[in-house]
């Protein structure tokens, strides 16, 4: 069965709804599948083997253009899918499986997509409680309960050995004992562990004979470097400040050569869970009971209940109380039941 997926928008979501490609060839190994994705996340695609091709959304987050859609549904039309699955919940994601014709378009009820969608399911959030939960089900007949965390396939993206090497000697890195730190987060300092904990944690992991590697995007690149700018010059010669310097698939590599990754919420945290590198996963405002990393050596610290929607923080420097309050004593320790062995 040709399969064409109308993917998210977002890197940590891309990744979680390869848990849905997973099951769907389990159930069927000869499966073809498609993703329609934009550019920032298609990197994501090409480490899943369950993926034939990704196709490029020319179409930005949030934009209807809806000529842009129907051209790109005439085009797909010529393909033969026989299905399609719609992940985001929103009308206008919809309408290209439409304008294709493609027979079957999977989704769950959104805002108004009747009739665009034809195999339509009602959710039920108490029952699906997590994202992933809600990716796998379409996998499934309508009637069927939903899949436990235990019972689902997390996502898995393959780690290139030789492209892994290539990226630790363009950046000069040292592979013995390395942590990966992810210090940024998309909306800004609300969702972040502040800077001066990371520099303590920084400081005691460097005691410890390891080596610090700072991700994220040019824009996280200043909050990395705060970090380091708190530590000795010794302390320094042991952190590499690579963000905005990686391409995605090569800090997929990097951070899967890790002995540990400690992260916030955020697209990072994602990734570290899907290459399997021991995990602390800092959470404040935003939930881990809808999409926490999904790995079995992830350990989550929160200090609050509760989903809080917040985009600002309510302390200086637009941190979030709730994070402050995690020291790096704390994150500390939790990083010892993974490195206690080293």
């Amino acid at each position: 069965m040709k399969t064409l997926i109308i993917g998210p928008s977002w890197v940590g979501d891309m990744l979680m709804s390869q848990s849905l490609y997973r099951h769907l060839k389990q159930a069927q190994p000869e499966r073809e599948i498609d993703v329609l994705a934009p550019d920032w996340c298609r990197p994501v695609l090409a480490r899943m083997p369950e993926i034939n091709n990704s196709i490029a959304m020319p179409v930005g987050h949030g934009s209807l253009q809806w000529g842009v859609r129907k051209e790109i549904g005439r085009e797909l039309s010529q393909q033969s899918y026989e299905q399609a699955f719609v992940l985001p919940n929103s009308l206008k994601s919809a309408l290209i499986p439409w304008f294709a014709k493609i027979p079957m378009r999977t989704g769950w009820r959104g805002e108004m997509r009747y009739g665009l969608l034809n195999d339509i399911r009602p959710l039920d959030k108490e029952a699906f409680p997590l994202m992933v939960q809600r990716y796998v089900a379409l996998a499934y007949p309508p009637e069927q309960a939903a899949l436990q965390k235990e019972q689902i396939l997390f996502p898995q993206l393959e780690v290139k050995a030789e492209e892994q090497a290539k990226a630790i000697d363009q950046f000069s890195l040292q592979n013995q004992k390395s942590i990966a730190f992810c210090p940024g987060a998309e909306f800004g300092p609300a969702k972040r562990w502040p800077d001066y904990h990371y520099a303590k944690l920084a400081q005691m992991l460097i005691a410890d004979g390891y080596s610090i590697w700072l991700f994220g995007s040019q824009k996280d690149r200043a909050a990395c470097a705060q970090i380091i700018d708190q530590l000795s010059d010794h302390e320094k010669d042991q952190c590499y400040n690579l963000a905005g310097e990686t391409s995605l698939p090569q800090a997929i590599d990097l951070i899967a050569a890790c002995k540990l990754a400690v992260s916030n919420d955020s697209g990072l945290m994602h990734i570290a869970a899907a290459v399997g590198t021991p995990l602390v996963a800092l959470y404040g405002p935003t939930s881990p009971g809808f999409t926490p990393p999904l790995s079995a050596k992830a350990e989550i610290i929160r200090l609050i209940e509760g989903f809080h929607k917040i985009r600002k923080g309510d302390a200086d420097q637009g941190y979030h109380q709730s994070l402050i309050d995690i020291s790096p004593e704390m994150a500390y320790s939790t990083a010892e039941k993974w490195l206690g062995d080293e």
